[in-house]
């Protein structure tokens, strides 16, 4: 029963600090030039992913929430409405659960690099498809900005295959040299 207690309080209190370092990074988001300067890229996934590695899926998205969640309070938004907010939580989300689960069934670091790939890939089509649909829309009805759904193809899907392959570049770093300690930590078996 203590151990039990012990596990949850070890996992809140990482997540809490996963959560923290992933703010931090946020923080740190930069433009890539040939790109709209509303499109950063920043590494705040990478402590969501490797959170969802050792804990779950679960806590990943927890990481990913809280961290938008603490931005938000910090920064604001310019609508009141946190829509880059949610582009950001949802951007995490499919860049960070496809990589867990492919990784998930293949423990190796071909297996990272493949899982990476699917997750960059993911991410990239997804929130072409999600900023076609609702979030450029959503900046359109509430700040009346220009239509620029036109501008998915040409801009946001390129600009997020190349953030997902930053990210993933970054994680790969860190992931040869935590491989072992991320298996050997991680409470969520596989099925």
């Amino acid at each position: 029963m203590k151990k039990m207690k012990n596990t949850k309080v070890k996992t809140m209190v990482t997540i809490g600090m996963l959560s923290s370092i992933a703010y931090l990074l946020m923080l740190l988001n930069f433009p890539l030039p040939p790109f709209q300067n509303f499109l950063l890229v920043d590494f705040s996934d990478i402590p969501a992913l490797i959170a969802a590695l050792i804990f779950g899926p679960i806590a990943g998205i927890l990481v990913e929430f809280f961290k938008n969640v603490l931005n938000y309070i910090a920064t604001g938004s310019q609508t009141g409405i946190p829509i880059g907010h949610i582009a950001n939580f949802l951007a995490g989300i499919l860049f960070i659960l496809p990589t867990y689960y492919v990784y998930n069934k293949i423990k190796t670091r071909k297996g990272m690099t493949f899982a990476l790939i699917l997750g960059t890939m993911t991410m990239a089509v997804m929130m072409s498809v999600l900023n076609y649909f609702f979030i450029l829309p959503a900046y359109t009805a509430i700040l009346h900005y220009p239509d620029l759904r036109n501008y998915v193809v040409p801009g946001i899907l390129p600009f997020n295959i190349l953030k997902g392959v930053a990210m993933s570049f970054v994680f790969m770093l860190l992931f040869t040299r935590m491989q072992a300690w991320i298996n050997k930590s991680s409470t969520v078996k596989s099925a």
